[in-house]
């Protein structure tokens, strides 16, 4: 299975555990050409930071193997949203004192493998140093 795959179902299995043990989650949305946040888009600031949107159990969502689906409010205007799980950064729950990230690592291997489908910023064999530290000086 796929790394980025086996990613986005751990960041729904937590989102989920988060939503049934405190009845609300947070996800911090990247922002990207995918996200879809209505006709209200993202600002300034948030294209910069990303977005942070709540859910509680009492919302009318979907979360299916591409993403979020919703209808969320921003202010009293309600806005079709999609978020591609790829696109979520963080989720986090203040009353459980725990949060999931991904690394900015894992982001750019994801925005590279997206775009390009070729190299990413792991380092390549050629390239790492071993060290062996089982041998004392003398």
């Amino acid at each position: 299975m796929d790394v980025d795959v086996k990613m986005n179902e751990l960041k729904r299995h937590i989102f989920f555990e988060f939503m049934n043990q405190a009845g609300r989650a947070f996800i911090v949305v990247r922002h990207s050409e995918n996200v879809i946040i209505g006709s209200r888009g993202f600002t300034d600031e948030e294209k910069k930071n990303g977005i942070v949107l709540v859910f509680n159990s009492k919302m009318n969502f979907l979360w299916d193997d591409y993403g979020i689906t919703a209808k969320l409010a921003f202010g009293t205007i309600p806005q079709k949203c999609f978020i591609p799980s790829e696109d979520i950064v963080a989720v986090y729950s203040p009353e459980l004192l725990a949060q999931f990230t991904i690394s900015p690592q894992q982001l750019k291997v994801q925005q590279k493998t997206e775009a390009s489908k070729e190299e990413t910023d792991i380092p390549k064999p050629e390239n790492v140093i071993k060290v062996d530290f089982t041998k004392k000086r003398k």
